[in-house]
């Protein structure tokens, strides 16, 4: 019997996240008592209360939790929390407390899982599978690394034959899944905190592909050496799975997708990006071999709306264009700008950049840099510092990383004089991109540009 099902009560701290939200959004959708902690309020905690779910803001241990009984309740964490006297409570009394890692791989068991994994792409190729299963109308849950557009959630239950998972290298979480397909997306060193070096985040992805029981259901990127056989995707290129004669017109993007045995024309949508279309090309792979039939899937890629923050773009009357992006790292900020560059070679781009990690900026200052002299002009911000303390990596700042970055119209600022600075400058586009909580000023940027 599944462990899981022997649990009424659900205590997740450490709430807030994107991961542990969507979660906690499963187990208030099977009907359990769901309640948590997270350290600050946001629009994720205010729709998970919104939707019966009780969260307190303040480390204190009051009767909502001391009449929880050991026997019928789950803890559950993540590891982003190192200390809490909340934590600290239930394991001095012996509660079950699990990661979350280990309670989504319990999930994955008992269902046909299906895992994205990758230190790119893989929210935006899970959220794409989602929707293809969703529109094909096949039972599965899903739980998503970001917010999809048409879902308006991380979440979404629709049965349970299926699950779709982003699989977190972070922690090597990834390990803990029961994945029966896989997708791995890309390899390239980050997380250089848990892992040390490139070649053991590249050993973890084998790890993690070595879990799949079937070579015919691991689908990789092709060039990457995932140690053991699988089937290859790409684009551009002829691999098992790939698409090509990518072209634009009114601002949708139309390509065609090889199987190893034909060829479908014309698929649609209005997803920018030629990495997007490399992770719409798995996404269909993986369908193809569910007998998802092209039809469905040419509907299903028209109607994707995207993930929220990941290329979120406005255009507005006034000619003016708003993006809003998560990426964080040197390989998907190039993506972005690659992207913007080549739909709107003469526009005027100005950055706005919030680092996150003081780890992952020392590691990874040179490739941020050369990204950053890209824009037209830029605004840096301070380093969101997330589970990291600024004593523990001296010298390591914003000042720091601007010196690098070789541009004339450059800047730092603090996130609360941020907006400001924005209305004062002279753009086209503008792009403000980065996973802490830049994510503050979308709409107020998104507000002002539409009165301009």
């Amino acid at each position: 019997m599944n462990i899981l099902e022997t649990y009424q009560n659900y205590y997740f701290v450490g709430i807030g996240g994107i991961g542990m939200s969507a979660l906690a959004r499963y187990f208030n959708a099977s009907g359990k008592n769901v309640m948590g902690y997270d350290k600050t309020n946001t629009k994720l905690t205010t729709q998970l209360m919104n939707e019966g779910i009780d969260i307190v803001f303040e480390d204190h241990t009051g009767e909502k939790i001391t009449s929880l009984q050991k026997e019928n309740t789950l803890v559950i964490y993540t590891p982003a929390i190192k200390t809490l006297g909340i934590l600290d409570y239930f394991n001095h009394n012996q509660f079950e407390v699990l990661k979350r890692a280990k309670v989504l791989g319990l999930i994955t068991e008992n269902t046909d899982c299906i895992a994205v994994a990758g230190t790119h792409g893989k929210t935006t190729t899970s959220t794409l599978v989602s929707h293809l299963c969703k529109e094909a109308d096949l039972p599965f849950s899903c739980f998503l690394g970001g917010i999809s557009e048409n879902f308006r959630s991380n979440f979404l239950y629709n049965g349970t034959q299926y699950s779709v998972v982003e699989a977190d290298e972070y922690d090597r979480s990834f390990l803990s899944l029961s994945p029966d397909w896989a997708v791995v997306t890309s390899t390239d060193a980050d997380h250089l905190d848990i892992y040390g070096d490139k070649n053991m985040i590249e050993e973890g992805f084998k790890q993690f592909a070595a879990l799949v029981p079937d070579d015919k259901q691991l689908f990789v990127r092709k060039g990457l050496d995932i140690g053991r056989d699988h089937r290859t995707y790409a684009v551009n290129e002829q691999a098992d799975y790939y698409s090509d004669n990518l072209r634009m017109d009114h601002d949708k993007i139309y390509f065609d997708f090889h199987t190893p045995s034909e060829t479908v024309k014309d698929f649609v949508w209005e997803i920018p990006g030629i990495h997007n279309v490399e992770n719409a090309t798995a996404a269909l792979a993986i369908l193809h071999n569910l007998d998802v039939d092209f039809e469905t899937l040419k509907k299903a890629i028209a109607n994707f709306k995207g993930i929220k923050r990941r290329y979120t773009k406005h255009i507005y009357p006034n000619g003016k264009i708003y993006i809003d992006d998560y990426a964080h790292h040197p390989t998907e900020i190039n993506a972005v700008m690659g992207s913007v560059r080549t739909f709107y070679p003469d526009k005027k781009l100005l950055v706005v950049f919030q680092p996150h990690l003081f780890s992952r900026t020392r590691d990874f200052a040179d490739g941020f840099a050369e990204s950053l002299s890209k824009a037209d002009e830029l605004i840096l911000l301070d380093i969101y510092p997330a589970r990291e303390l600024q004593e523990n990596f001296e010298g390591i700042t914003s000042d720091w990383l601007l010196e690098k970055v070789n541009l004339n119209k450059k800047e730092k600022s603090d996130l609360s004089g941020a907006f400001q600075k924005i209305k004062e400058k002279d753009f086209d586009i503008l792009l403000t991109v980065g996973a802490g909580n830049i994510d503050t000023l979308y709409d107020p940027i998104a507000e002002w540009i539409s009165k301009m």
